[in-house]
């Protein structure tokens, strides 16, 4: 997904295969003015939708360029109103998670930005974005001298074997898993059970380490897409010596810029420099400050009075992936001071009434909830305009084709719901079936989309019964097959630029396990057959296959309805330096923060 649990993107020529959330990118990298023309703001999403650039070594060495005007020192404050989903890399696959996974750790690759928001994929771990040979089926990756990790061992090919077998351990259930199945198949577990910990590894013909410095990738067919995959958070380094499996969530190694320096779980992260991580050879990253202290349990509108404020260590504050309350968006809009502290732009997210397929069978019930949904207040809750813009399918701006006058449900005419065809499609339909449970996160936002839901879906004759989840934990317990739950909100957005990295991960059969991001456990042939059609394609001839396989899950399986594509709004405080929207993370760029004084 990418999950909103969700996650970071981009991508070249072919689409992919299995499941994520992130963002993408090629956009002018000003923030936008997201909110006041829908045709503009789409526009600049389009943008989003290009390839990268895979850069060779020259355009992966560091170090990074300086930030103009960036000093060294202090601790910039960080807040955030649920905890982290996760801080082992391998189960990252939100953008929560992944916003702190840029300041921890280090992978093969790794997504660079430009100041006008081109992004090429260069070489993080690895001198170069990989050379590729075997038409692509074969990858080899050399790792950079002097890399350590933050206890001052270096990093081997050794430890990258150590990071790929590991995805194959049953406690690993919570991210990405385009690796894993490239290279072991859907069922890849079988292949590794013990996931490296009792001695065994994959063959070298599948995962080949000749010497310290040298990773071979071997696939049974072309992989173009394999840099953009290995700059995921979720495939980031984990040293072999100091993996403490399930444990490794509260104290993980870092290879980043930062390390984790006190973990009170829902409270407060401290994060302070890593004195062995070397600039010389990060082409991305920087150091500026000593240190970042995120303070959890901070609701969105407390986060925007302190920001907005901007008194003593507010001034020196962020937010991470919280937006500006959408109660007081207009009051930092009429505040120029503020209003220059903001950050904003198109996020690749669609936002979707998602269905649970093993609870709600009966298709006119699923209809029916399409049709009923209020587009229209969900987005007043996330701030309006700035906060969203109306979904009328599943393609979000951002990513290619996208087909904006697709609108099998009338979402564009009658945004605020159609009750009325709603009530005519469950005429017949028994009480016991009307009666539908919601999930809901709690956080404010969560609750504010719950209010919307009831509303819309008791007005069209629905009986909801609203269930509240952990913030924190709310895709974790959507993953569980035997969810209590018959629909939830979720959003996802692409991987990188390819269709395949939305229908893939949320709509192929065979991703249906605890654990997967296809939270509506759809389970259809011909899908299947459209997604294994699309991926041995070339990308004019797989455009026309994933536009079949859209409309066909819309029309006549319907494990969604389309609510809203997201839209990012941010505030920082004013001795906060470096603040601007990154197109690849979808939020605030926390690579090359700095405090003014």
């Amino acid at each position: 997904m990418m999950s909103q649990r969700a996650r970071a993107a981009r991508a070249v020529v072919i689409a992919l295969a299995a499941g994520s959330l992130a963002l993408t990118a090629c956009s002018k990298n000003e923030g936008g003015k997201s909110g006041k023309d829908t045709k503009e703001d789409q526009k600049e999403a389009a943008v989003q939708s290009e390839p990268v650039v895979y850069a060779d070594a020259e355009g992966s060495t560091g170090p990074a360029k300086d930030v103009p005007g960036a000093r060294s020192g202090g601790t910039i404050t960080v807040y955030q109103e649920a905890g982290l989903s996760h801080l082992d890399p391998a189960q990252i696959y939100v953008n929560d998670s992944g916003q702190v996974a840029n300041l921890l750790f280090r992978r093969l690759t790794q997504f660079q930005e430009d100041d006008k928001g081109n992004v090429s994929v260069v070489g993080d771990l690895a001198t170069d974005s990989g050379k590729s040979s075997d038409g692509g089926r074969t990858w080899t990756y050399t790792l950079k001298d002097g890399i350590k990790d933050e206890n001052g061992n270096a990093l081997t090919s050794a430890d990258v074997r150590h990071t790929v077998e590991r995805q194959y351990a049953k406690f690993i259930f919570d991210g990405p898993t385009y690796l894993q199945t490239w290279l072991s198949g859907t069922d890849y577990r079988k292949a590794l059970p013990g996931g490296g910990f009792d001695g065994k590894h994959l063959p070298a013909s599948v995962l080949d380490t000749p010497d310290d410095k040298t990773v071979v990738f071997h696939f049974d067919q072309p992989r173009p897409d394999l840099p953009q995959t290995l700059a995921m958070h979720g495939y980031a380094v984990v040293p072999a010596k100091g993996d403490t499996k399930e444990r490794y969530e509260k104290k993980p190694v870092a290879t980043g810029p930062y390390k984790v320096a006190e973990n009170k779980a829902g409270k407060t992260l401290k994060l302070v420099r890593n004195t062995n991580w070397d600039p010389k050879t990060d082409s991305v990253r920087h150091q500026y400050v000593d240190g970042f202290t995120i303070q959890f349990g901070v609701t969105e509108s407390t986060q925007t009075k302190r920001l907005l404020a901007d008194e003593g260590d507010n001034k020196n504050a962020i937010q991470l992936t919280g937006g500006i309350d959408a109660t007081q968006i207009q009051d930092v809009i009429r505040n120029p001071e503020a209003n220059k502290r903001t950050v904003r732009g198109y996020q690749p997210y669609v936002m979707a009434l998602t269905f649970n397929l093993d609870r709600v069978k009966n298709k006119k019930v699923r209809e029916a909830a399409a049709y009923a949904v209020n587009s229209k207040s969900l987005i007043a809750g996330e701030g309006g305009a700035y906060g969203g813009e109306v979904a009328p399918n599943l393609f979000a701006p951002t990513l290619p084709g996208y087909e904006p006058s697709y609108d099998p449900y009338g979402r564009l005419k009658t945004p605020q719901g159609n009750a009325a065809k709603a009530k005519e499609l469950l005429q017949d339909v028994p009480a016991a079936e009307k009666k539908l449970v919601l999930a809901y996160a709690n956080s404010e936002q969560g609750q504010r989309r719950k209010v919307a839901l009831e509303d819309a879906l008791t007005k069209a004759g629905f009986d909801v019964v609203a269930k509240e989840i952990d913030a924190a934990s709310y895709y974790e317990q959507l993953g569980k097959l035997d969810n209590p739950y018959d629909m939830y909100i979720t959003g996802w957005g692409q991987d990188w630029p390819s269709p395949g990295t939305v229908v893939t991960p949320i709509y192929d059969g065979s991703q249906v396990f605890d654990g997967s991001s296809n939270y509506s456990h759809v389970k259809d042939p011909k899908v299947d057959a459209l997604i294994k059609k699309a991926l041995t394609q070339q990308p004019a001839e797989a455009a026309k296959t994933w536009k079949e396989a859209h409309h066909y899950l819309l029309e006549n399986v319907l494990p969604a309805a389309p609510l809203w594509y997201a839209k990012q709004f941010q505030l920082s405080g004013s001795n906060v330096g470096g603040a601007r929207y990154g197109t690849v993370s979808s939020l605030i760029d926390i690579n090359r923060l700095y405090l003014k004084s």
